[in-house]
């Protein structure tokens, strides 16, 4: 029958218990004997000899002392409570008989050697049992000492025994398995641990077997499946128009497809397996898409002697939520700059090209609404006023894509100058004051003065806060106010415009200076979606800063900031 390693465990921890239990118990037993009989050579014969003493200097000075008989007195008295050897008692009465007679006649010496004679025979009686009792108590002191240290010889020896079988029953199979593990973690499927113990520890090891053979079987039947595997995927890879590279968790190459090698002016064979910033620090392309600054411009980088443009991705693999690796991938956006520059050229031409015939056509309708050119209907009249209100959307439309045209290609030119913020409020107002009226509205200033001027192009500014405010007064509510504020702020020089319409949901805070975006539900149909994206690359292109506070049913705030002119 198979003992348990916890039953092994257990025998040796209650044998252990046991040998101190018995070892200790001997101990307290041998010494109460001895206590014992020092006890009693102490109580039964000291005392006696002690008061003996006492008798007999208390009777060699009767005649100087006058407490002596009282001494001697106290001390026969202690002698007749103690009586405990043969012969002792007969001694003891003989003391009191001749004290006695000495007591009724203090001045008569004569009984003296009969007192000190049979003081002296108590005090030998004493002496003699003291030394008996003492070999005694040596005896078992002796057999004391004999039993404790054959018992301990013995437990020693059991002890020896135990302590030098019972690790090795258990750090044996332990240290099979410890090599067996690593032989696995090293791939080494083939690895079996054979242990004769039928107990917990033998279970692991047919269970550890059992395991090593399921890892075989299964190295062997995948690995024709995933070189394949391998091969096609790689095959797949190089065939992309996009570069790729991978990295594992500590940022070693593991592999490079034919784009990235071409990009980057390495050879797969010459880099896989070194690390990734070691190659970074001789080649440009690897240590920029290596940086993990949130830069997302586009990389412009020649490729078959072509300039071509790439967007940087970068994938973390993961395992179990743990990160093991990397793949850095290169997208081919050339074909997408082309179109977008077609796109951006054709949206430049077109709007230059309508620009001259919709201004002809607004001068048109101005010359028709002339009374001096004939007298109109009243038919007439709206008619050429919705001609003229039609023209000038348009020629906002086109001036808004011409813009947007230029700053896409980089031909804008800005005349930075030093230009007071009172300059472009005024100039901003002037612009909206029509609009403003129109829907009862009110605009409250605040120029905070002797704040400092700012380097920007004036007219470009001014076109921006004419844009903020004709977004506000289209989205307040009628005879509501407006607030401009102008002054400085957080040490910059700030401009701003609050309304207090219905605001803008939170969620499409973060897109309204996008390109063509509209916030969902807008009833204004006549806007481009380019206003606040143009906006946008006014300031940041001067280096000033544009931002949004809105919240719905509180109304919104746009601004913009500089810094000061020093």
């Amino acid at each position: 029958m198979a003992v348990k390693l916890k039953t092994k465990l257990t025998a040796g921890l209650i044998f252990l218990f046991g040998v101190i239990l018995i070892f200790g118990i001997l101990g307290i037993i041998n010494i109460n004997l001895l206590s014992r009989d020092a006890d009693l050579i102490l109580k039964d014969n000291y005392k006696s000899v002690i008061y003996c003493n006492n008798m007999l200097t208390a009777l060699e000075t009767v005649d100087t002392h006058k407490d002596a008989m009282d001494k001697f007195e106290e001390n026969l008295k202690n002698q007749e409570l103690n009586i405990t050897e043969p012969g002792e008692k007969e001694q003891t009465e003989e003391i009191r008989k001749n004290f006695e007679e000495l007591k009724a006649d203090p001045k008569d010496p004569s009984n003296y050697s009969e007192i000190r004679q049979s003081i002296l025979q108590v005090l030998d009686l004493n002496t003699s049992a003291i030394y008996r009792k003492n070999m005694v108590a040596q005896e078992t002191a002796r057999n004391a000492k004999s039993w404790l240290a054959i018992i301990f010889t013995i437990l020693i020896l059991i002890s020896f025994t135990f302590i030098f079988n019972l690790p090795g029953i258990i750090s044996g199979p332990i240290q099979s398995l410890s090599d067996g593990i690593k032989e696995i973690a090293n791939k080494n499927y083939s690895k079996r641990i054979y242990l004769k113990q039928k107990d917990e520890l033998g279970d692991l090891a047919i269970a550890f077997n059992a395991m090593a053979e399921k890892l075989d079987l299964y190295e062997h039947s995948n690995l024709a499946k995933m070189q394949f595997e391998k091969s096609r995927i790689e095959t797949i890879i190089n065939q992309m128009r996009d570069g790729i590279i991978g990295l594992d968790a500590k940022k070693n190459i593991l592999f490079l497809n034919v784009v990235a090698q071409k990009l980057m002016g390495l050879k797969e064979i010459d880099t896989v397996g070194k690390y990734a910033p070691d190659i970074a620090l001789k080649n440009d392309l690897m240590r920029k898409l290596l940086q993990t600054d949130g830069d997302k411009k586009d990389l412009k980088i020649y490729l078959d002697d072509k300039e071509g443009f790439f967007n940087k991705d970068i994938l973390d693999v993961k395992n179990n939520q743990e990160v093991i690796g990397q793949v850095i991938v290169l997208r081919n956006i050339t074909i997408f700059h082309e179109l977008n520059e077609a796109k951006t050229n054709f949206i430049a031409t077109v709007s230059h090209e309508l620009k001259t015939p919709i201004s002809s056509i607004k001068m048109s309708a101005q010359i028709l609404s002339d009374e001096r050119t004939g007298p109109l209907a009243e038919d007439q009249k709206q008619l050429i006023n919705s001609i003229g209100d039609d023209a000038d959307r348009l020629l906002k439309i086109t001036s808004e894509l011409i813009n947007m045209a230029q700053v896409e290609t980089g031909n804008i030119q800005f005349n930075l100058q030093s230009t007071p913020v009172t300059t472009i409020v005024e100039d901003a107002l002037d612009a909206v004051q029509v609009q403003a009226q129109q829907k009862n509205i009110s605009i409250k200033t605040t120029i905070i003065p002797e704040t400092p001027q700012i380097h920007a192009d004036k007219e470009k500014t001014t076109w921006v806060m004419i844009n903020l405010l004709t977004n506000a007064i289209k989205y307040s509510y009628e005879s509501s106010a407006i607030e401009i504020y102008a002054g400085p702020r957080n040490g910059h020089v700030e401009l701003s415009v609050k309304d207090h319409g219905r605001g803008i949901d939170e969620k499409y805070l973060a897109r309204v200076f996008d390109r063509y975006f509209k916030v969902p539900g807008s009833q204004e149909r006549s806007r481009t979606g380019l206003g606040l994206a143009i906006s946008k690359e006014f300031i940041e292109a001067q280096g000033g800063k544009i931002w949004v506070h809105s919240q719905i049913g509180a109304g919104s705030e746009f601004g913009f900031s500089f810094d000061a002119n020093s």
